[in-house]
């Protein structure tokens, strides 16, 4: 797995700059910058601190087969929401929103 790569290229689809994630992360610019060169290993923990912002987690950071799904923030409280539903309410707003 190129996990340098990976960082790139999801740091990018997610619009945000080295400099942004290092803020909102706490990770060195020049730290994540070595990250996406492959010039450092990163520590599960520096993975999960730059994750975290991205708004994915560790898991599919690491997912090899490179299916992560970039949810915006209305996806993202809808996914939230969904899942605090009951099995028959969530059945029940499938079939609504099939009928859509």
């Amino acid at each position: 797995m190129d996990i340098s790569k990976r960082l790139k290229d999801i740091r990018k689809a997610k619009d945000i700059s080295v400099y942004k994630l290092s803020q909102l992360s706490g990770v060195s610019e020049t730290h994540i910058r070595d990250l996406e060169r492959g010039d450092k290993n990163p520590s599960l923990d520096t993975l999960s601190k730059i994750a975290l912002p991205l708004g994915i987690s560790l898991s599919e950071l690491l997912n090899e087969s490179g299916s992560i799904s970039y949810l915006s923030e209305k996806e993202k409280t809808l996914v939230d929401c969904f899942r605090n539903l009951s099995d028959d309410k969530a059945e029940a707003l499938i079939a609504f929103l099939k009928t859509l």
